[in-house]
């Protein structure tokens, strides 16, 4: 079953998120959080390392800046650096593996371990998750077993003042229109009739199976995804800009990491 998603404006309100659904009968290990800017020492305070389960922890995250933090009581803590984004506190299973996505370098990455976890999270939104913590926002997720269960999650993340992913998307894509709208028009000259499959391509590079790849080697991929759309220029153009951002943010602490 999908997880339900909250962005919170503050590590107190999604903490706040947390307590409340624990309340309302969900385990610890079906929530999962990604919190900003917390450093190793802070994560170890909530989550003692424990050396039995160091390496199980390792394998979970792959090979991420940070490493690993330690797990407790079946709730794994991670702390990791993540490129354009920063320090970030990942809280659960799931969320470690997602963000070891992200953060992964040298070729070893947690994409498998995230697909092995008892509750998966959605990769095609990681490029939300990631700017909703570049803007010092945290992020809830339940992991819910029954409709029912889906149903108090949603209630329960509304009531503690969620923002939606929707509203999320919303807010991402304004953020940046302006500076598309200017790259596209001083390519193409008409952004607002193209706006839409632009923008689709831009979220295509965003993906984790696309970072960091060729338009031409998944053109077949991007295809059965998004059909005729990746013959228009637009998505093209998209994809390229999309694809710089990629590489943009993964090159923020390139200084910091020695590569």
């Amino acid at each position: 079953m999908e997880p339900t998603v909250g962005i919170f404006s503050s590590r107190s309100a999604a903490e706040n998120a947390a307590q409340l659904l624990r309340g309302r009968g969900f385990a610890e290990d079906q929530i999962s959080m990604l919190l900003p800017g917390e450093p190793p020492s802070a994560v170890e305070a909530e989550a003692p390392t424990e050396d039995a389960e160091q390496s199980g922890v390792g394998q979970a995250i792959g090979g991420v800046v940070g490493g690993a933090a330690g797990a407790s009581a079946g709730v794994l803590a991670a702390s990791l650096l993540v490129p354009g984004v920063g320090a970030v506190t990942a809280i659960g299973l799931a969320a470690a593996a997602l963000l070891g996505v992200a953060g992964a370098v040298g070729g070893a990455t947690a994409g498998g371990a995230l697909e092995k976890t008892r509750h998966g999270i959605p990769k095609d939104e990681l490029y939300l998750y990631e700017d909703a913590l570049a803007h010092g926002k945290s992020v809830v997720f339940a992991h819910p077993e029954t409709d029912d269960q889906a149903l108090a999650a949603r209630k329960t993340l509304e009531e503690a003042g969620a923002e939606s992913l929707e509203a999320a998307r919303d807010a991402w894509w304004v953020g940046i229109r302006e500076a598309e709208k200017a790259h596209y028009d001083a390519l193409e000259g008409d952004f607002d009739s193209s706006e839409e499959v632009y923008r689709e391509g831009v979220l295509a590079a965003l993906q984790p199976e696309f970072r960091g790849r060729a338009y031409a080697d998944v053109l077949p991929q991007l295809r059965s995804r998004w059909g005729d759309a990746v013959d228009h220029a637009a998505f093209r153009h998209g994809f390229a800009r999309g694809a710089e951002r990629a590489r943009d943010r993964e090159a923020v602490l390139e200084p910091a990491s020695g590569r």
